[in-house]
């Protein structure tokens, strides 16, 4: 039984679901997402929200990266938990899963849209949303100070975290005086199953609408 992953690999959004399916070790086929026929028809049919990841196991489709990972836990459950049975530890990885989405990945998603037209500029260079990464990577900072991962051992709330602080940082660079955050996002950076995420997102840097770096990551 194949597990189909609609995906395009510069998405942060995919690269948190792959780094969940390669820390898992679970085979997928890859449904290239690129503009081209025909499997952007098939995608338009098959989810007409249109945004990736989605994951179709036997018939049944699942959206949203967090349900996917959640799904691969339940559907898998030989595998290593990213989402951990006891309940309070369970809410914090979901609480922080949230966090890396919404106050990391979502500013840094405005920053790029504001720069490509995508979003009516406000006239401020996105000025609230820089002061929102800000302020998340001094909380971060803090939180990563005596941590190696942000909830207990590597989880959802990592595989969360490590596509955010790649891109957002690109985006508006973490401060040098957040040692913490810096080491945290390397250990990320050099997580084996989101190390493959990214050398597999390689490939299309070159489409990153501010530019990636030359030199790192």
């Amino acid at each position: 039984m194949t597990l189909s992953l609609y995906l395009h690999p510069l998405s942060s959004y995919v690269q948190k679901a792959k780094t969940a399916f390669y820390e898992k070790g679970i085979a997928f086929e890859s449904r290239m997402l690129d503009g081209s026929d025909p499997v952007a028809s098939e995608f338009a049919k098959l989810w007409p929200i249109g945004r990736m990841p989605a994951l179709v196991d036997d018939g049944q489709l699942i959206f949203e990266t967090t349900s996917i990972i959640e799904y691969l836990d339940a559907r898998f459950p030989e595998t290593p938990r990213l989402v951990p049975t006891e309940p309070m530890t369970a809410v914090d990885v979901r609480m922080w899963d949230r966090f890396f989405d919404n106050y990391v990945n979502y500013p840094q998603a405005r920053i790029v849209y504001l720069a490509i037209g995508r979003e009516p500029d406000d006239g401020e260079g996105g000025a609230r949303w820089r002061a929102m990464l800000e302020t998340s990577y001094a909380l971060l900072d803090q939180r990563m100070a005596d941590r190696t991962w942000v909830a207990g051992e590597f989880s959802l709330a990592d595989c969360a975290a490590a596509p955010s602080l790649l891109y957002a940082d690109w985006t508006h660079p973490i401060p040098p005086q957040f040692a913490a955050l810096h080491a945290y996002r390397q250990r990320l950076l050099a997580r084996p199953s989101y190390a493959r995420a990214l050398e597999e997102a390689r490939p299309y840097r070159h489409m990153f609408p501010l530019g990636a770096p030359t030199d790192r990551d």
